[in-house]
């Protein structure tokens, strides 16, 4: 019987598009993951996979929207407040895009509505604000879990689920594999949260130092839990030069993160020997 494996995507904002090489190079080696776990643009990433998606559609779908800042201009447009009164109800912050529209008018037609309708099993992360703890998703609407989980404070609205408020799946579990235990024979894991990037730019502005912050409280997270089991395979691919939302610098991401894929063959090739 071949062995299988269950994949865990990090959350990382843009960074996370570096997730496509990796789905591309499971489909190049025929692996199917048994489940998938995912935090923020992980869990966006990984829904694809789950439906069904390879990584060429989701690489291709990715390209279409993000390489062009005028469709990109046009799909934000969409995702714009339907009325007037809805932008004076949730005062007018220009900060806090509500990030379940945004999706909606993103992610490929063909992402199913519910959990149920996956051809994978996923397990989605997301905090529970007021609760003080982790959410995992892994029934029900899909749409509304996945914003929940890419809810990046400061950035999006936080997101209602039933009666809870939501945000970041990245601030509780940033590189959710634990999530996997024991539901596959090997597990891999990928991050993207990157770390601050000292470049030739001036000091860092206030919104570089609250990601930066919060990038580094979210590796001291992943470097305690893998301090506590570890996945078979750990890959962290070069994303620390892009920021949270250089989504617009897709072509150069893809470019400078393509060699994870060939990371990725080897250590699978080296796991099953």
């Amino acid at each position: 019987m071949s062995a299988t494996f269950a994949l865990a995507l990090g959350g990382g904002g843009a960074r996370g598009l570096a997730h496509i090489h990796v789905i591309e190079a499971l489909d190049e080696l025929g692996i199917r993951p048994v489940a998938i776990a995912g935090s923020s643009i992980g869990a966006i990433m990984g829904a694809g996979m789950a439906a069904g998606l390879s990584g060429k559609e989701i690489h291709e779908h990715s390209r279409a929207v993000l390489g062009r800042p005028a469709e990109v201009a046009s799909r934000m447009w969409k995702a714009r407040p339907g009325t007037l009164s809805e932008m004076v109800e949730s005062g007018i912050r220009v900060t806090q895009f509500n990030v379940e529209r945004i999706l909606k008018a993103f992610l490929p037609e063909a992402l199913p509505a519910t959990f149920e309708e996956l051809k994978t099993p996923l397990k989605v992360t997301a905090t529970d604000y007021y609760g003080h703890c982790l959410a995992v998703f892994d029934n029900g609407e899909l749409i509304s879990a996945l914003a929940a989980s890419a809810a990046i404070p400061a950035v999006f609205k936080p997101v209602t689920r039933g009666n809870t408020l939501y945000i970041d799946g990245g601030i509780y579990n940033p590189v959710p594999f634990d999530l996997l235990d024991g539901m596959a024979d090997y597990t891999i894991a990928i991050d993207v949260v990157g770390a601050p990037f000292e470049n030739e730019r001036k000091q860092p502005n206030s919104i570089d130092l609250m990601f930066g912050a919060s990038q580094l409280m979210m590796q001291s997270i992943i470097a305690n839990k893998l301090g506590q089991s570890q996945p078979d395979i750990f890959l962290r691919p070069p994303v620390s030069r892009f920021r949270a939302l250089d989504f617009l610098k897709i072509d150069q991401l893809m470019a400078e993160t393509v060699a994870i894929k060939d990371e990725l063959k080897q250590a699978v090739d080296e796991l099953l020997q």
